[in-house]
Order: C-alpha cells, then structure tokens, then sequence
C-alpha cells in the first residue's frame, strides 16, 4: 500500500469512534459508508481468536473478530489500518489479511518495533507504521494527567525530529504513526527525505488539524473522519 498518495489520506480510527462504538462492526460500516481512505482497528489476541479491542482489558466474547472486520472492508473501496496490540500474533494477522485479498489495501502499525520486524520477515510486501509514543499506563485516557502529557509531548517534539529516521529504521516500518502534537514540518521533511509516510493520531478539532496540515502529513485519523472532509 503506498502512504504518500499526493494528497492526505483520510483514516476513520477505531472504525469511526465518534459514530458508533469503537472498534465495533458498526463503527467500521460507518467509515465505510463515509468513503473514509483507510478504517483503522485495533486487534487483540483472545486465546486462539483475534478480535477488534484496544486492548485485553476490554475483550469480551462480544467484540467481533478480525475476519468479520476484514469481511466489511473486502467488500468495500476502503483500505485497511490494523493497529496491532498483541506481540506473538503477526503470523495469524498476516494469514487472516491474505486470506481476504486485502493485503495491497492494508497497512499494519504497532506501537513494538519487534512486531513490525516480524510481519516484515513473514510478508515482506506489507506496509507497516511504527507507532509513537506508547503510553504503557494509559495515561491518555485520564483528564486529570493532560498538563503533565502536553509538558510531555513538548519535550519529545523538539527531540524526535532527530531520531525518527534511526526509530523507524530499527522497526524497517514505512510510516510514522505519530501522535498530533508530535508532528512537525521538520519531522515530516526527515520521513520523507526516507521515502516513509506519517499519519498523525488522533486528530479531535479543527486547530489540530490545520497543524498537522501545515505540516505536510499524508493522513489525518480522527474518530470522526468528518473533521477531515471528503
């Protein structure tokens, strides 16, 4: 799948979040039914089954499987962003996203550079984005921690436009997957000076999106991919 199309890329995350439940049949139907580029899922493994959840704490014997996910999109003109949570799960992801002839419409990011390495050695066609950064402790989720995490993502923005060539080397990915507030023109010059794409997560309003615009990025994911426009 090439990431750099010549025009941003509009990726509906977790299905379309804003719309329906996320990472639920319903939310994917609803990207797919706004023409949205690329429907963004998170996977988990469940035991022997891979199933659409942010991660295991959320798993339930309801959430639906990657194959009925996969089915959706097949069926469609959109592509595939699959956010994989689960190291240890690459060779079933790969062998699910060929079996239903979506492999050239896919990419698969992670936030484990060991992961994308994996899915490389297995497909070496597939298209990966190394994710960025990882929070560990979920502190993205906790209204209370966004003070320390702005404070956070500042210190990180002046500093990543320096290592992301040597980051996405060591995960071989061909995307960035940054947090908005990471993105800058630099950044993006680096990448591209690569030949690698970045898509910036999880973009929520207009001021977010006029940044990471300005800044050259080849894909905008927003829980509403209305925000992006057609």
């Amino acid at each position: 799948m090439n990431l750099r199309q010549g025009r941003v890329l509009r990726i509906g995350h977790r299905g379309a979040a804003a719309l329906a439940p996320e990472n639920s049949l319903a939310a994917v139907e609803a990207a797919i039914d706004l023409r949205v580029d690329l429907v963004e899922i998170d996977v988990v493994r469940d035991g022997d089954a891979l199933r659409l959840a942010h991660d295991a704490a959320g798993l339930t014997a309801d959430n639906p499987t990657l194959d009925e996910a996969l089915e959706l999109v097949a069926s469609s003109e959109a592509g595939l962003l699959l956010d994989l949570k689960s190291v240890g799960a690459e060779r079933e992801v790969v062998a699910a996203i060929r079996g239903a002839g979506l492999l050239e419409r896919t990419a698969v990011g992670s936030f484990h550079a060991g992961s994308l390495r994996a899915l490389k050695e297995i497909e070496p066609s597939l298209t990966t984005g190394f994710s960025y950064p990882f929070d560990r402790v979920g502190l993205s989720a906790r209204r209370a921690a966004q003070p320390l995490i702005s404070t956070g993502l500042a210190g990180m923005r002046r500093l990543l436009p320096l290592r992301i060539v040597r980051l996405l080397a060591r995960a071989r990915a061909d995307a960035a997957m940054l947090h908005w507030a990471l993105v800058s023109q630099s950044l993006v010059e680096r990448c591209h000076a690569r030949g690698a794409a970045v898509l910036a997560w999880t973009v929520e309003d207009e001021a977010a999106l006029r940044r990471v615009l300005a800044a050259g990025v080849d894909g905008v994911i927003a829980n509403d991919p209305r925000l992006v426009g057609d």
